[in-house]
């Protein structure tokens, strides 16, 4: 194995060798116990030269799905075989994901928390150095979310309006849907976009949960863009996947009234204006609303939870062309994803990280 064409490659102190990898624990603070965390980063330094990616999930730490599709990743690739760097972050907010939360124990929101500060708030410490020593380093990076407890996401990505490098990384994944979302002060995204580190942004799942369809859909999609690179050597995948779903307009339905709710629809299927989506009635199922939907449309996300207030967010719609070719589209991927489920896998459901 010839490696005279790359360097090593150095991080938190430690030297990977060409055609290598190595677990690295990153400082990032003192704890109230007196003992030292650190940030988890797997480098995959591969033999061959090319661009520097990672991977990156649980900025909030109850979002783990993520988690579940980097293992995979980490189990498939070798850095002998691998054209460039890549780096795996499985757990970026450790604190979040011990305690079973989505923030960090100062109560901040680790994704708004960038660029960080050395010297500031735990939130900003994290935040510091996920970026000073893995982020920057990168010309890509894939960070994985889930929706929020009690919703679920559809699996998709989300991209910076107006980049064709994005659009053709996003095509490359082949998500059911990509969605051109603004970008969030204080996000990884904004800082990013400002660094020139390109960003995929993937939704997919429920928080606190694993579920096939979204773990299969993300070690799918990363495959074919690193792929794409031309980091391994493997078929992209592009004359086989159907394009995906573009939109660059979503919005939420909310319920009418307090209640219980029941469910007619669940993400991933199209919709039409005037669809019934659900109904909301009382305690006693007294004085039932129904919940219709506002435009043409694919549900991105849902809430799971039957118990409502009202002004509660209930379904997330991207609004997109031919609604009904990426519904057929989707129940196709999932059905041939879950064709060797056992009876009685539970079915899953979807909504966003961000609940508005």
């Amino acid at each position: 194995m010839d490696t005279s064409e790359v360097k090593a490659f150095e991080l938190g102190g430690e030297t990977i060798a060409p055609g290598t990898e190595a677990d690295i624990g990153l400082p990032i603070t003192t704890m109230a116990t007196g003992y030292s965390s650190q940030l988890a980063v797997r480098v995959l330094h591969g033999a061959k030269p090319g661009p520097t990616v990672f991977l990156s999930a649980a900025i909030h730490g109850d979002e783990i799905v993520g988690t579940a599709i980097i293992q995979r990743i980490a189990n498939q690739l070798s850095p002998e075989k691998l054209s460039g760097t890549l780096m795996l972050v499985p757990v970026a907010n450790i604190y979040g994901f011990l305690t079973h939360t989505r923030y960090l124990p100062d109560r901040r929101d680790l994704n708004r928390s960038f660029p960080g500060n050395a010297n500031g708030s735990l939130a900003g410490q994290v935040a510091n150095v996920f970026f000073s020593e893995v982020v920057s380093r990168a010309s890509l990076g894939i960070d994985i979310h889930t929706a929020a407890v009690h919703r679920y996401n559809l699996p998709q990505i989300r991209i910076a309006a107006g980049d064709k490098k994005l659009v053709e990384l996003a095509m490359a994944f082949g998500p059911p849907v990509i969605i051109e979302s603004p970008l969030r002060d204080g996000s990884l995204r904004a800082l990013a976009a400002r660094e020139n580190v390109q960003m995929l942004l993937m939704e997919t799942g429920e928080a606190l949960r694993f579920d096939r369809f979204s773990m299969e859909t993300g070690v799918a999609g990363i495959i074919r863009v690193l792929a794409h690179l031309g980091m391994i050597e493997a078929d992209d995948g592009l004359t086989e996947v159907a394009i995906p779903a573009r939109s660059n307009k979503t919005q939420w339905v909310r319920s009418p009234r307090g209640g219980v709710t029941h469910r007619m629809r669940k993400s991933g299927d199209a919709v039409k204006k005037g669809d019934l989506l659900a109904a909301v009635a009382g305690l006693f199922g007294e004085e039932p609303l129904e919940i219709l939907s506002p435009t043409d449309g694919i549900i991105i996300g849902h809430a799971t939870l039957p118990v409502v207030h009202q002004g509660d967010a209930l379904f997330h719609i991207a609004h997109v062309d031919h609604p009904e070719r990426v519904g057929a589209r989707i129940e196709g991927l999932a059905d041939a994803i879950y064709a060797s489920e056992p009876e009685g896998f539970a079915e899953t459901l979807l909504d966003e990280d961000e609940v508005l």
